[in-house]
């Protein structure tokens, strides 16, 4: 099975790993809140916030080239809503969405890489989120990767008969294969899935994932949390007033 990148990077062992994931959501729902709600002095702001996040990567450990690429993911969407509030006159509108939608994902993606997608889960769901959606998510994470697996497994039987891109003469011929393929990965992925549900019934799942334990919120996790939220507000009030 291939692990995505993102998994790999929150099995680390950093103090940021450390922490208990209900303190970095906290954390990470301050600093949006600050961000989303700043409309002064957006340059320095923004620049301040993406010096907190680089000093979080580099504290986490992990490869600060890899990761700002990756939080780049949204910039195609914005661009667009942002290219059309070029076009309607308001550049500065345009501007402050690509670097607020930038600085986003990238705290989400923080957030993410230093902790597992489980025990993330489990911090939302002591924190109060809705269950079946956490557990829609759990089960999403789980089976993706055998999906993945189902796909490359298709790709490499394909490819020993000999089919290619480049053979498929004209797109229509393109077209109706890659709709074939789709078509027997969902035929195999809903039927492994019926395999799975009558093997969870069988085995009395009730409804939700048992933990085997319980993060603890510590007083680290409280100085955590406190200290950087202040610091964030502090700064937004101090590069509002000064610059």
């Amino acid at each position: 099975m291939h692990h995505v990148t993102l998994d790999q990077w929150s099995r680390g062992g950093s103090a940021l790993h450390r922490r208990d994931p209900r303190a970095k959501i906290a954390t990470l729902i301050g600093f949006l809140v600050v961000l989303g709600t700043a409309h002064r002095d957006l340059a320095w702001l923004g620049a301040a916030l993406f010096a907190i996040l680089l000093a979080g990567l580099w504290s986490a450990r992990l490869p600060l080239g890899p990761a700002l690429a990756r939080a780049g993911a949204v910039l195609p969407f914005t661009a667009v809503f942002a290219g059309i509030s070029w076009l309607a006159g308001d550049p500065a509108r345009g501007a402050a969405l690509v670097m607020k939608s930038y600085l986003s994902a990238l705290a989400v993606l923080l957030v993410v890489s230093t902790t597992p997608l489980p025990l993330l889960l489990r911090g939302m769901e002591m924190t109060g989120a809705p269950r079946f959606l956490l557990m829609v998510a759990q089960f999403l994470y789980r089976y993706l990767f055998v999906i993945s697996e189902e796909a490359q497994h298709m790709r490499k039987a394909a490819a020993a008969r000999g089919a290619t891109v480049q053979g498929m003469a004209g797109n229509s011929a393109r077209f109706k294969a890659a709709a074939g393929a789709l078509a027997v990965l969902f035929a195999r992925s809903y039927a492994r899935a019926e395999d799975i549900h009558r093997a969870m019934l069988s085995r009395g799942f009730p409804g939700y994932f048992r933990p085997l334990s319980a993060p603890q919120f510590g007083r680290a996790d409280s100085l955590f949390v406190t200290f950087l939220v202040i610091s964030l507000i502090v700064i937004r009030i101090f590069i509002e007033k000064v610059a």
